[in-house]
């Protein structure tokens, strides 16, 4: 066999072939083929080795004196008293036990398994070293012998296990005189109270016995349930359950040794959701870190542990049943076209990615700005679709170029716009970022639909976009005009591209909303914060939203619906921020304002106290499709809008964020209120008495 690299455990090496049942019942597993290593010994193993076999054959040589001395087997051709037989037979049953590699594996953590194994292993030795004496002494195996022998392997097999057992309490002592001696040295180490279950108690105590600087000392215990039985576990006090964490760590505070951390088994097993979350909010109040140990093979095979939280029901959450997909239409507008989804990393992109590729499109084009999203989506979708044609595209929809070499690349037939800056203070405080993506970027790609023949475009918004106070709202809103005045622009030419707007309010579990907020200030145990006590809003479901937005879209292209035409999904009925923070303290097993506090902060710049689905200027229509509204409003023709927008562009370039928000203000309101479009245009110095046009949609 070709020598193969060392290995870094010196415990690791090739074990000889022998019979299955002889490895089963000594207890010593043989190494996969695949993982069996062999190397030469090294000097360290040579000597260590020999001191073991030494033990070992002072043990077999003197369980048989004392044999000799107890049983005269020299009247059965026997002689036990011999030098010459004491040596052989010793030296027999050492050598079984070499041949046995019982000498390859570490006995320092010697347990009852380990004895278990010591008594077969003493059992085949003394076996071999009879073996050797019978055929030393040319003697019969006699009833007489096989009772000697007996009683000797007895007397071996106790002398193998107190050796190791000595050896083992032995490195303990030692152990435990450096730990304590570190203890006395660093009276400054923070006290650790262990909140689980014995077993994993006493691994945690080992563990940190086993540690030669340790970070923390342990001052007590709590179990899951008072015991009157167990008073210490590995000589550390158990000071009742974990109901009494409270109490305990008053009472340690009094004796002037505080608990500063805590230390708590997370395996979804020994607390449940309910007890784990009230734990943490009492640490936090009590001032203690809490160390959550999760479930350790989970970690071992990068596997969720078993206290991830349960998903939360839709029905409960929003008082209303979870809308469920009707895919037919769909499947005849996407299978076999080239798709395209801007945005593609993120919550809806991501969502529409992974639904778009079950109707099998004949490619699906990624484009994302963020690589580890881009990357993220795309590993995923070809675990799930290994036949489907992937392309992802690192490309920034404000840069036109990049924009049209995607265009040119793919000749998408279907375009889903879902990339953009949606959270209100980030876009509030950078009013010219927000303009470059949500409306010079929505007009970059809604272009390249026009230049490249796509058959449509469909653009993601939000309730934001409705009678908007923020530049959120606002460039959403602007994004949405575009669309509707590109779309009108193909009323008499029935192969002009179709520009469709879907709107929706908030996303359960998007990122950056607020359930995922809310998990984490439970699981961390801080109170919940809301804005205000009567803010509201329109939620729906990740699934639900991508699934009405691939409904809607299709239906309108295949029914050929009017143009123009703005489609709201049906969110049901808002709900207050404040009741689902209750609803989801509640799921948590707790109980609002008393386990868990809801804290009011106050409403951020741009945010409204209610969202609409509707803005004042547009009419609601019965729809033809499940699920839908339908809004109209009067559009703004495409040239008044183009030249609004390379104002905004002109704003950027200057980065004058003051003259983005009046003309991006001006612009929303121009539908409803009837807002002269010459107010958009910055008049001459000069000529400030300019009579304004005004604008006639």
């Amino acid at each position: 066999m070709t020598e193969t690299a060392r290995p870094i455990n010196d415990d690791w090496d090739t074990p000889p072939s022998r019979p299955p049942a002889i490895r089963r019942i000594v207890g010593l597993g043989r190494a996969p083929q695949s993982v069996r290593l062999r190397r030469r010994p090294s000097v360290r193993w040579i000597v260590r080795t020999a001191v073991l076999a030494s033990l070992d054959f002072a043990a077999f040589a003197t369980s048989l004196i004392v044999i000799g001395l107890l049983v005269p087997l020299h009247n059965f051709g026997v002689d036990t008293a011999h030098v010459t037989g004491i040596l052989a037979f010793a030296a027999t049953a050492t050598a079984t036990l070499f041949l046995l590699r019982v000498y390859r594996h570490s006995w320092r953590f010697f347990g009852f398994r380990h004895a278990a194994a010591v008594v077969t292993l003493s059992l085949l030795g003394s076996a071999g070293g009879w073996w050797a004496l019978l055929v030393l002494n040319q003697a019969q195996l006699e009833f007489p012998i096989l009772a000697a022998a007996l009683t000797q392997w007895m007397l071996a097999t106790g002398l193998l296990l107190g050796l190791r057992s000595m050896r083992r309490i032995a490195r303990e002592r030692l152990s435990a005189s450096r730990v304590r001696l570190t203890m006395t040295s660093r009276s400054d180490l923070p006290q650790a109270l262990l909140i689980g279950p014995a077993p994993w108690a006493m691994s945690v105590i080992e563990l940190m016995r086993a540690e030669d600087s340790p970070q923390f000392t342990i001052g007590g215990i709590l179990l899951p349930s008072d015991s009157d039985v167990i008073e210490r576990i590995g000589g550390v006090r158990v000071l009742g359950n974990h109901d009494k964490l409270v109490e305990v760590a008053k009472a340690a505070e009094l004796q002037g040794r505080p608990f500063s951390l805590a230390i708590t088994l997370d395996d979804g097993m020994y607390l449940g959701q309910r007890e784990m979350t009230r734990l943490t909010h009492r640490a936090r109040e009590l001032g203690l870190e809490l160390s959550r140990i999760k479930n350790h093979w989970s970690e071992i095979l990068q596997r969720p542990g078993g206290s991830d939280t349960k998903e939360l029901s839709v029905r409960d959450l929003l008082g209303r049943n979870e809308f469920e997909l009707e895919g037919d239409v769909i499947t005849r507008q996407i299978e076999g076209q080239c798709v395209l989804v801007t945005g593609a990393g993120g919550t809806i992109g991501g969502e529409l990615s992974w639904q778009l590729a079950s109707f099998r499109p004949s490619r699906l084009v990624l484009l994302e700005l963020c690589e580890f999203n881009l990357y993220s989506i795309e590993m995923r979708l070809r675990e799930k679709y290994p036949d489907l044609e992937i392309c992802p595209e690192l490309c920034d929809i404000r840069s036109k170029e990049e924009v049209e070499r995607v265009f040119e690349k793919h000749e998408p037939s279907v375009v889903y716009h879902a990339a953009a800056l949606k959270h209100v203070p980030i876009v509030e405080l950078n009013p010219c970022a927000g303009v470059h993506t949500n409306i010079i970027g929505t007009k970059h790609i809604a272009d390249a639909v026009t230049e490249f023949g796509a058959r449509a475009m469909v653009q993601i918004s939000t309730d934001k976009a409705v009678n908007p106070v923020g530049m959120m709202g606002a460039t959403k809103r602007i994004g949405e005009l575009y669309s509707q005045a590109l779309d009108m622009c193909g009323v008499d030419d029935p192969d002009a591209p179709r520009f469709m707007t879907v709107r929706f309010g908030n996303v359960l579990g998007s990122s950056g909303s607020i359930l995922p907020l809310f998990r984490r200030q439970l699981e961390e145990g801080k109170p919940l914060t809301v804005t205000h006590p009567d803010i509201e809003r329109f939620f729906m479901t990740v699934r639900e939203a991508v699934q009405l937005i691939l409904q809607s879209s299709s239906s309108a292209l295949a029914k050929d619906l009017e143009r123009g035409t703005i489609f709201v999904l049906d969110m049901g009925k808002p709900v207050r921020i404040v009741d689902l923070a209750y609803r989801l303290i509640a799921q948590y097993g707790l109980e609002p304002g008393v386990d868990v506090p809801v804290k009011f902060i106050g409403l951020r710049p741009g945010e409204k106290l209610y969202e609409e689905l509707f803005d004042d200027c547009e009419e609601e229509i019965p729809s033809q499709i499940k699920g839908i509204f339908e809004a109209r409003s009067h559009p703004i023709p495409l040239p008044f809008i183009n030249k609004s927008i390379d104002r905004l562009r002109d704003a950027i370039q200057r980065n004058d964020p003051a003259e983005a928000e009046r003309i991006a203000h001006h612009l929303v309101k121009i539908p409803s209120s009837g807002a002269r479009f010459d107010l958009i245009l910055p008049r001459p110095m000069n000529d400030v008495a300019t009579p304004a046009i005004p604008l006639t949609p």
